[in-house]
């Protein structure tokens, strides 16, 4: 009887101990966060399989293990499955990712737009920087600063490139620049997302009429602002608009290098270009303080590098006619006014 018992009891440890090495909660490797915006989890890494359950961009996720171009993982609730590694991203690029995100937090909004096309989000202004999300077409977009970096030497299809490629579009490749601007997106029902994305895949949420207008003219839109709004009877309160252009493509040195105020003209029941400037090297921010009561007196900055230094440039606005503000002088010019 006692070595029955005893037989027994050492059954028992073995069981025991099977099962603590089975089911033991392993720690994890490291940690990484759901790069996607819905990661699958799968049961396991054959190509018979089934879904253990699904992870949300951005999800913080245990890595158990990696095997190849896969990685076992944990979400927060304990279920385990397998997913392409690709699709996690780093401690380190999540930590970077919400610094980006935090930083347009705090920005002014130069212009909004939306992707245009299905569209990559990087953590740096270029092709080869580690994307953080890829977005849908019709993602809103907040906007807060362009920079011109150069295209790609091995990229012969962008915009611009010399016909049959070679040496001519390798060579012509090294001196075009290309638009990217740092954006904050708004996927539906997910949070805010900030990174940086190409220009031509940013369609700009402009209103009417001024794509009319800035098309009749020759001019890219860069930005808009609303100056104030003029009272009408008629229409209500007209939006009086600032709108910052240029001439040409993408990859330009300067931000703008023209702007033009559209006004209302309620006789007329239409915009008119009240005032243009042109031959200017702006760059973003512009300081603007919109007038809050209608025709109430409204006021922009910016800086100018035309001499090769930033030079401040001061405006206000007074009715439906703007002044600049000269620096150190009482006396204000008006440069160009057609009303």
């Amino acid at each position: 009887m006692r070595k029955l018992a005893l037989g027994f009891f050492v059954v028992l440890v073995i069981c025991v101990g099977l099962y603590l090495r089975v089911h033991h909660r392993r720690g994890p490797v490291e940690t990484a966060y759901a790069g996607s915006q819905q990661l699958t989890l799968w049961s396991s890494t054959a190509a018979v399989r089934e879904v253990a359950a699904t992870a949300s961009f951005g999800d913080r996720l245990e890595v158990l293990s990696r095997s190849g171009d896969q990685a076992q993982v944990r979400t927060i609730s304990g279920t385990i499955g397998w997913v392409d590694a690709g699709d996690l991203l780093s401690e380190e690029f999540w930590q970077k990712a919400k610094t980006l995100l935090n930083e347009t937090g705090t920005r002014p909004i130069e212009v909004r737009g939306q992707t245009r096309v299905i569209s990559n989000l990087h953590l740096d202004p270029a092709r080869d920087s580690p994307r953080i999300r890829q977005l849908s077409k019709g993602v809103p977009l907040k906007m807060f600063e362009r920079r011109p970096v150069a295209v790609p030497q091995s990229d012969p299809t962008a915009p611009g490139s010399p016909p049959g490629g070679g040496e001519a579009a390798s060579m012509a490749a090294s001196t075009r620049q290309e638009d990217w601007w740092l954006v904050r997106a708004q996927p539906a029902s997910q949070g805010d997302v900030a990174g940086w994305m190409l220009g031509r895949f940013i369609g700009l949420d402009v209103p009417a009429p001024l794509p009319d207008y800035a098309t009749s003219a020759g001019v890219r839109i860069v930005a808009w602002f609303v100056l104030n709004h003029m009272a009408d009877k008629k229409s209500g309160a007209m939006p009086q608009y600032l709108v910052l252009g240029t001439h040409g493509s993408e990859g330009q040195p300067c931000d703008f290098t023209l702007l033009r105020a559209y006004t209302w003209d309620k006789p007329r029941q239409r915009y008119e270009t009240a005032f243009v400037e042109s031959d200017l090297c702006g760059k973003l921010p512009v300081q603007l303080t919109s007038g809050s009561t209608p025709n109430g007196d409204a006021s922009f900055a910016f800086d100018d590098w035309n001499s090769g230094a930033a030079q401040h440039r001061s405006y206000r606005m007074t009715g439906t006619s703007i002044r600049r503000v000269r620096e150190g002088s009482a006396t204000r010019q008006e440069l160009k006014h057609k009303r």
